[in-house]
């Protein structure tokens, strides 16, 4: 469960990179009822803020990085942006943007872990992250797919000192479940899974987070992603205990998740 305590450790904001801020903000506005106020004036404004009744559940900039695909980036909140950076670098990753201010909102830094799975930490400032969470059309769990689901459990529990669990999935396999540290575990907050190439073909070979986004109904969010440019690669489709879900393309073809939690 994500709650906006945001403690240590714990994914506190996420953003979007996309090709056509405003082509984005109309797709994810038809998907998961978001509303976009631009920062900045008329049709120069290069992102903003998502926002959810009144309440900001995401962020939206244009993709600039020569050559990057279109993905969410995940931020988890750490109390020392320039500490973390430093674990981030002792335990094999590597630094993508350095520790910077963002005009006292707070302090960021994006990264990668060894095999390249791109992550982001945030010192809260003036914000400590998104204002809605674990609630329909808002971020309700984070998920990394990885070649190496051991080396993925070493290198983010020395950088977070996350706790981790295994659980057996229907049809074989691990995943592992992950709580941030001192927290019950009805705190967790993510998962990791090691898939094989064709999962990681995506981000070309390497891991890639994505984000998973709560719904009351799959199916109709589902059939609004492809009415609206998108795609559906899997689902939806029924977890034992977890929910109804969809794997989901944006039509610029960054991932995330679709689930109406079992029970809700």
């Amino acid at each position: 469960m994500i709650t906006t305590d945001f403690a240590p450790g714990s994914p506190c904001w996420l953003d979007l990179g996309a090709p056509d801020v405003r082509a984005a903000a109309a797709f994810y506005g038809a998907v998961l009822g978001w509303e976009y106020e631009p920062m900045g004036e008329g049709e120069d404004a290069q992102g903003g803020v998502l926002r959810k009744d009144g309440r900001i559940v995401a962020g939206l900039g244009r993709l600039t990085e020569e050559g990057a695909r279109s993905a969410w980036m995940i931020y988890y909140s750490v109390p020392d942006a320039d500490a973390a950076t430093r674990a981030v670098e002792q335990a094999g990753g590597t630094v993508r943007v350095a520790p910077t201010d963002l005009d006292g909102w707070g302090r960021m830094a994006q990264l990668s872990d060894p095999l390249g799975g791109q992550f982001a930490v945030w010192q809260p400032g003036t914000t400590r992250g998104v204002e809605l969470v674990d609630q329909p059309g808002s971020l309700a769990w984070t998920e990394l797919y990885t070649s190496d689901a051991a080396g993925a459990r070493e290198f983010y529990g020395t950088v977070f000192g996350w706790r981790f669990g295994d659980m057996t999935m229907p049809g074989g396999g691990t995943y592992v479940l992950i709580t941030p540290a001192g927290l019950p575990d009805e705190r967790m907050h993510g998962g990791l899974l090691q898939v094989g190439p064709q999962e990681l073909a995506l981000a070309g070979g390497r891991p890639y987070w994505h984000p998973v986004f709560a719904v009351a109904d799959c199916d109709a969010a589902a059939a609004a992603v492809t009415g609206h440019g998108g795609s559906v690669p899997m689902g939806p489709e029924d977890a034992e205990g977890v929910g109804r879900m969809a794997l989901c393309l944006d039509p610029a073809g960054a991932d995330f998740l679709l689930l109406t939690p079992a029970g809700g």
